[in-house]
């Protein structure tokens, strides 16, 4: 039981930074497009990695 709560909570987090560098790759432009700005990158990839 531990050892799948550790393991789920790292592949949230290995979600979650690829989220974050794939976002952060893109331009302001192609962020507005799909309507994230640059701060809120963490907020949506932490949103992202919990789903």
């Amino acid at each position: 039981m531990i050892l799948t709560t550790l393991i789920s909570r790292f592949k949230a987090y290995l979600r979650y930074r690829r989220s974050v560098e794939a976002l952060s790759r893109l331009t302001d432009r192609e962020l507005d497009d799909i309507g994230v700005t640059r701060w809120r990158i963490d907020e949506v990839s932490r949103k992202v990695s919990n789903a």
